[in-house]
């Protein structure tokens, strides 16, 4: 796949880590129909060897949103399936062949905290920050950050951000969820990239549980997550690589939890 907004890049051990770089920097990375489409299509045609993947952004920042110079005019109905169009682009991240970590810096703004939402993990580094600026600008999220960014950060929150225009630093955004590490200026791919290696390394079956199965189960109620769950443990512990593992700790040849 090639494309002049987006770089791919296979690194790792087995060639088991995908490097998905939006590259529009003089646009601070900013979302066109273009980019969104490069996106869906890297993540529908990952190499059978990938185990994990990295969005990072090239240049100043992770990405600034949509760019609203290529923003068209449109009535209800078109746009209306330009939004489902991102939808399917971003639901390929969250909801694709492999966990997704998002090396975040600089601005993550509007379409570029959608983005970030959609993928599993999220690392900020100190010059990060955030906001939602729909609300200034006459218009509403359209790439599915309505329904991902409140699991993160809760309504509330978020509807303060498009009201008022809210901007949250790194070290806020870090607290009420919006990454899960924060790490010092310049350091956010370097964490990024080694956490895709660890993830690489677990069972596939496993990963892909936690990504297509945990989400539905806490939107289960309870009585269903807990049949999801088990069914789920049972085909996980199944598969012949989970048994070899387990047999690996059971004779001493696999390592135990340290305290950190």
């Amino acid at each position: 796949m090639k494309s002049k907004d987006l770089s791919i890049e296979i690194r790792g051990e087995q060639q088991a880590v995908a490097i998905v770089r939006l590259t529009r920097p003089a646009k601070r990375n900013a979302l066109n129909d273009g980019l969104v489409e490069a996106i869906r299509k890297a993540f529908e045609n990952m190499p059978a060897t990938v185990r994990a993947a990295v969005i990072d952004g090239e240049g100043e920042h992770f990405c600034a949103g949509l760019d609203l110079s290529e923003l068209s005019e449109r009535d209800a109905g078109q746009g209306m399936l330009h939004s489902r169009a991102w939808h399917v682009a971003l639901e390929r991240v969250q909801y694709g062949p492999v966990p997704v970590v998002a090396a975040l810096h600089g601005a993550v703004v509007g379409g570029g905290l959608e983005l970030a939402s959609a993928c599993h993990i999220r690392v900020a580094d100190d010059s990060t920050f955030y906001a939602l600026p729909e609300g200034s600008r006459g218009i509403f999220v359209g790439g599915g950050g309505s329904v991902r960014i409140p699991r993160l950060i809760g309504v509330s929150r978020m509807t303060d951000m498009m009201l008022t225009g809210r901007v949250y630093n790194a070290a806020d955004g870090e607290r009420i969820g919006l990454a899960q590490y924060l790490v010092p200026t310049g350091t956010a791919f370097d964490k990024a990239f080694e956490l895709a290696q660890r993830i690489a390394q677990n069972a596939p079956l496993t990963n892909y549980s936690l990504m297509h199965a945990l989400p539905r189960i806490a939107e289960q109620p309870a009585d269903h997550g807990f049949m999801t769950e088990a069914l789920m443990s049972a085909i996980a512990q199944s598969a012949p690589e989970a048994k070899s593992r387990v047999r690996a700790f059971l004779e001493g040849r696999a390592a135990k939890v340290q305290k950190a």
